[in-house]
């Protein structure tokens, strides 16, 4: 934690989805180590958990569109970033079928604004860009994927983002190569998560937001494919890799700027109807049933990720298992919606507890 406090106090951040789930949290995450963060986002879709948590006094927010270029790179090169994290995006693979263009025009041409607003900078700048597991080819196997397997996608959603990826290493071989780092500066990687839970995500069509909704009015929760086996990890593990490849991407660009999976062991990988067990378990009551959708929307059944690359060369690894995972979540939307505990001081209490337990783990070699 001291490396990660050394390499971003004071350093200049451009967070792209700030106002997002994901975004929120790290924004609150980099306050905390001392950052000067500037966010860039559409306005948060309400209830939010930015604006729960008051973001806007922890951050310069901007509210603008990923498909403007010219506002992004006004507001990019106005602020000179140290780093960019990228997490922008149409994120859901339902609302890819219902908004297709959108999609593709958000998380396709959005990212290639970004890299394009990124030429001409006059200072070093370290970039990473967020993708999502569901970048690779899905052959519905057994075997984890590893960064090296083919790219792909079925649903718009993860189409859109396989080209992501294809548009980050376009923009880093063809004008930002790593060859030629001492001329341009720019340092690009990808980060690939697994399926992301944790306290705060109240988006339609996700599993956690949806067995809270449901708990909360005493309603059964509706599940549509209970045997989809996901790699589900709490929100802070993803930013941790984000963080730690951010750092070691600025300290060796050539080694570092590629791809990386974050997500869970490949024990901690459950299916759907195995994680509303175990969270009915941790609040304590509940019930759920399985419906069809009555749609002809594919989503893939089986999902895992191979983490060794991010194991053996960046030194990061899953604090959390499964289990404390969903605890963790569940416990947060628990103290929040009972008034316990702001919004706020429910992210600062995980980021602390986490970060204590990395220390922990880095001191005795622990695992949560």
């Amino acid at each position: 934690m001291n490396q990660l406090r050394d390499s971003y106090q004071n350093k200049r951040i451009f967070l792209t989805g700030h106002t997002g789930f994901k975004g929120a949290w790290l924004v609150q995450w980099l306050h905390q180590l001392g950052a000067v963060v500037k966010g860039y986002a559409l306005k948060a879709d309400e209830p939010s958990l930015f604006h729960a948590m008051e973001g806007e006094s922890l951050c310069q927010s901007v509210e603008g569109d990923i498909r403007d270029a010219q506002k992004l790179r006004q507001e990019l090169h106005d602020f000179a970033p140290d780093f960019v994290f990228h997490l922008a995006a149409q994120s859901l693979v339902r609302e890819s079928y219902k908004n297709t263009l959108y999609t593709y025009e958000t998380n396709t041409l959005g990212t290639a604004n970004l890299l394009e607003a990124l030429k001409g900078l006059s200072k070093k700048c370290t970039v990473v860009i967020i993708t999502t597991d569901k970048v690779y080819e899905n052959l519905e196997r057994p075997d984890p994927y590893v960064e090296t397997d083919r790219l792909g996608g079925y649903d718009p959603y993860s189409a859109s983002k396989a080209c992501t990826e294809i548009i980050a290493n376009s923009y880093r071989l063809g004008f930002f190569h790593p060859n030629t780092y001492d001329q341009h500066q720019v340092a690009i990687a990808t980060a690939r998560a697994g399926n992301v839970i944790g306290g705060g995500d109240w988006a339609v069509d996700r599993l956690i937001p949806d067995i809270v909704r449901g708990l909360e009015r005493e309603e059964p929760i509706v599940l549509r494919c209970p045997s989809a086996v996901r790699p589900w990890q709490h929100v802070l593990e993803p930013l941790y890799g984000y963080l730690l490849l951010g750092l070691q991407l600025q300290a060796s660009p050539v080694r570092f700027g590629e791809g990386w999976n974050f997500g869970p062991e490949i024990s901690d990988n459950l299916t759907v109807e195995e994680v509303v067990q175990r969270s009915l378990k941790v609040w304590g009551s509940g019930r759920y049933e399985v419906q069809a959708t009555g749609d002809n929307f594919h989503e893939a059944n089986l999902l895992r990720l191979d983490i060794e690359k991010a194991k053996q060369k960046l030194g990061w690894l899953p604090v959390f298992s499964a289990d404390t995972a969903i605890e963790k979540t569940i416990a947060w939307y628990r103290d929040h919606l009972r008034g316990i505990s702001s919004a706020r001081e429910l992210v600062s209490r995980d980021i602390r507890l986490y970060t204590q337990l990395l220390e922990q783990r880095s001191n005795q070699g622990l695992r949560a």
